[in-house]
């Protein structure tokens, strides 16, 4: 009997990242590792299932004092809330992040760590801490790596160069200092990068390997570096 890949898994790693960072050359390279799938963006289809379950374990509790109120618990069939006080909010929790796993990171057979990487984690401050609350309750030994660049560098880059550079440099600080809190506050689980050192060469690398608890290997470091992004050869040829 095949065993299910849900249960195949030792860990989850999340890339938490701006547009324009690096970040699909370090998905490149975390792909490249024996029994790594780091998925790339899925334009945070993630934040829709978390609000769900933040606005429930949120509402929950004082819904469940106003129905204690109005009448004796369990509620009955001819009441409103009929049925209300028997959800169960960690389950629900434990539920959406099976349905995320199977059916949008979809691990491989042989599948050790699975993930995915995502640029829009900050476009909804009050929705960033659930976000990963959800990931490191209901995913296994979730693990989070935060990719920045120089914030010159992004201005110039992509659709940020159209943008008025103060506000591009405004919603990179506010990111960033999401991420700051986060790390602070969970440090055993977080790693920091930033592209202009870890492009410097293969040696800038061996943090992430020592964080993955992976043998640095520094050939597979370089052959990341040199083989040229996919995305930015489509840019190339539509250029023309």
């Amino acid at each position: 009997m095949k065993m299910d890949p849900f249960e195949r898994i030792e860990s989850t790693l999340f890339v938490v990242t701006y547009g324009r960072s690096g970040s699909t050359l370090l998905q490149n390279l975390l792909n490249a590792l024996p029994g790594y799938v780091l998925r790339g963006e899925n334009a945070n289809l993630l934040g829709s299932l978390v609000q769900s379950w933040q606005d429930l374990r949120r509402f929950y509790p004082e819904q469940l004092e106003r129905m204690r109120i109005a009448g004796p618990l369990p509620s009955g069939p001819h009441q409103p809330w009929y049925g209300y006080e028997a959800i169960e909010v960690d389950q629900l929790g434990r539920d959406l992040a099976q349905v995320f796993l199977r059916n949008v990171l979809r691990p491989d057979a042989d599948s050790r760590v699975v993930g995915f990487k995502e640029i829009r984690w900050h476009e909804d401050p009050a929705l960033f801490e659930p976000m990963l609350e959800f990931l490191q309750r209901y995913m296994p030994r979730a693990r989070f790596i935060f990719n920045t660049r120089d914030h010159a560098e992004v201005c110039r880059s992509g659709w940020w160069k159209t943008m008025e550079p103060a506000v591009v440099r405004q919603e990179l600080e506010q990111a960033e200092a999401l991420y700051s809190k986060w790390q602070a506050a969970h440090p055993e689980s977080c790693l920091a990068l930033h592209y202009n050192d870890y492009i410097s060469g293969p040696e800038a690398w061996r943090r992430l390997f020592d964080f993955l608890g992976e043998p640095f290997d520094r050939d597979l470091v370089q052959a990341t570096l040199d083989r040229k992004l996919m995305h930015m050869k489509w840019k190339k040829r539509t250029a023309t």
